[in-house]
């Protein structure tokens, strides 16, 4: 156990995966940020092809940046020293401490692998109990998986291991709450129950009174009080995985006379599909996901997102008819972005000659944009800043503005002679060209792309300009003044919904004063 006596914890785990964790996690984060604590997130283990790229290039999950930022602190891949990025149906691609370390079958790592993270995992949690006046731990999924808890890494191993009180959270939302509770309490074993202080229920709809019965049988039947029963909330806060975007129902295309049209195609390994969020966050923009090609319609903009498996992607958008598709619409105009493995895709050809992502060779890209791209067995992951280069298209508007986001990718992709770039960044030190246009077709490697205002407000404006009409709506919030309201609603709607004083007594914090 911890000798960290100094440190509070609080860990979040749940009766499965999807019932809030990582949100509510983030919602402790910043009301303790709120209160002037020191406080960092920590995950042992993630799995999401949602990530991020630190200040000094390591790769974590986007989860824990997000509670990062909600907790005032600068992203570190302790906070996340285990990711695992799914590239197949039986493998993923493992990064410890911000490093890929190349692709493992899921049985091979829930195994040797499993054990060798371990002392990763214990000096990334040490270390920022040493440097932190709070963590706030989330788990992963259920820990009360039998069959996977001989390798726990991230669930009551970690609760153990810090010495940390855990909060059980069940989402009842879906139904069998109390049953998922019970079922979870009898499952693990007595030390583990032990560290269960509290109960939350999360996504609660209706009147309260009538739920009360139930929470008197669970506490009666446990012995463990309900420390919270949260509302279903709709609070823009960045989801951990594709979960979100698989669970919603597929939309064809709707002409809307006051939002824009946005489609992005949702392949089978869709990554940092936060890329968008900053377009839905726009009171004038529809975004939806489509796989069927049917569903595409003819929208005002079509993105092209960010693959874990390019190779795979590209063979989904040829034989599914979403390739054709693409083409149809290039050809009448529609503007087109690809992001990352997107951007890959709208070449000529991808080629991977070491099997870096998967067991083809090459394939021949949509030859939309007038490049090659080539894998290579050293991942690139950097932050990125620079300028706007590009005066074309929607680039007009933001010509020479500064634009920054971060790059996570194995391909480097070559230009064709007499093609210009789009944009002009930095880092690390090194300056580098980047992306790429042919008509209304657009490539980048950059993500959080959107994020950048001025980038994100000419976009809008051009493609309104397109319909020969004004943006109806002014100019939105920066992104960072959004989420930074959007972090205080969340701690302000967990604080009211939460019996804080009894969670701090189980943390051994001091009243607040």
């Amino acid at each position: 156990m911890s000798s960290n006596k100094l440190t509070a914890k609080l860990m979040i785990q749940g009766t499965s995966s999807s019932v809030g964790k990582s949100v509510l996690a983030a919602a402790f984060c910043r009301i303790f940020y709120q209160e002037g604590y020191k406080v960092s997130p920590f995950k042992a283990q993630n799995m999401a092809l949602n990530s991020f790229v630190t200040a000094d290039g390591g790769e974590m999950g986007r989860a824990q940046v997000v509670q990062a930022q909600a907790a005032g602190v600068d992203p570190d891949v302790r906070m996340n020293p285990v990711l695992l990025k799914p590239s197949g149906p039986t493998g993923s691609q493992v990064v410890i401490m911000g490093k890929s370390h190349g692709n493992v079958t899921a049985l091979r790592y829930h195994g040797e692998y499993q054990r060798m993270t371990w002392p990763y995992v214990t000096e990334a949690l040490h270390g920022l109990l040493d440097e932190y006046e709070i963590l706030v731990i989330e788990g992963a999924g259920s820990p009360a998986e039998v069959n996977l808890k001989s390798n726990d890494i991230v669930n009551m191993r970690i609760a153990l291991e810090a010495d940390s009180p855990v909060l059980l959270v069940a989402d009842i939302d879906r139904g069998g709450a109390l049953a998922s509770v019970v079922g979870t309490l009898e499952l693990v074993e007595p030390e583990e129950r032990a560290m269960i202080k509290g109960i939350v229920f999360n996504k609660f709809r209706g009147e309260i009174k009538l739920l009360q019965p139930a929470l008197d049988f669970i506490e009666q039947k446990t012995g463990i009080p309900v420390v919270g029963v949260v509302p279903y909330f709709k609070i823009r806060i960045p989801d951990e995985d594709s979960v979100a975007i698989s669970e919603a129902q597929e939309k064809p295309s709707v002409a809307l006379d006051q939002q824009l049209d946005v489609a992005v195609i949702r392949l089978p390994y869709i990554s940092n599909f936060t890329d968008f969020d900053a377009l839905q966050d726009e009171a004038d923009v529809a975004v939806r996901y489509v796989t069927d090609p049917a569903n595409l319609g003819k929208p005002d903009l079509l993105i092209i997102p960010g693959s874990k498996n390019t190779l795979a992607d590209l063979r989904f958008l040829n034989e599914s008819g979403m390739g054709d598709q693409i083409q149809a619409l290039r050809a009448q105009e529609v503007p087109i972005i690809g992001i990352c493995g997107g951007y890959q895709m709208m070449g000529r050809l991808v080629k991977d000659p070491l099997h870096t992502e998967s067991e083809l060779e090459e394939m021949p890209g949509l030859g939309i944009l007038p490049m090659v791209t080539e894998f290579y067995p050293q991942k690139h992951t950097v932050q990125s800043k620079g300028t706007v280069l590009s005066d074309q298209g929607f680039f007009k508007g933001c010509t020479g503005d500064t634009v920054v986001g971060y790059e996570i990718h194995m391909g480097r992709s070559s230009l064709d002679e007499g093609h210009s770039p789009l944009f002009n960044l930095t880092s690390n030190g090194e300056t580098n060209l980047d992306g790429l246009q042919n008509g209304n077709s657009y490539g980048t490697y950059l993500h959080g792309i959107f994020d950048n205002d001025s980038l994100r407000s000419s976009l809008l404006n051009w493609l309104w300009e397109r319909r020969g009409m004004e943006r109806p709506v002014e100019a939105s919030l920066s992104q960072a003044a959004l989420r930074e309201l959007a972090y205080n609603e969340l701690a302000d709607l967990v604080r009211q919904n939460v019996d804080l004083e009894r969670i701090r007594e189980i943390m051994g914090l001091r009243a607040e004063s």
